[in-house]
């Protein structure tokens, strides 16, 4: 169905529970239509992949930190 500039689909509530859909989905083209899936959160698989880099050393900063004025002016350290 049209809404305005985009479309929407209504799903019964039989497919949205044994699909185990949350409220956010994430759609995605492909080659035989639309693809929707459950969401995920948001930076999910952050903190194992932060670990992963710990462990092969790579968790590093690319480049040296620059002060800002904030820094070199307001900031105390107590």
């Amino acid at each position: 169905m049209r809404f305005g500039a985009s479309g929407f689909v209504r799903l019964p509530e039989s497919f949205i529970d044994e699909a185990h859909l949350g409220e956010e989905v994430q759609l995605r083209v492909v080659a035989a239509g639309i693809l929707i899936e459950r969401g995920f959160p948001v930076r999910a698989g952050w903190a194992e992949a932060a670990a992963r880099l710990r462990t092969q050393g790579d968790d590093q900063l690319l480049d040296a930190a620059l002060p800002s004025n904030f820094d070199r002016d307001e900031w105390e350290w107590e």
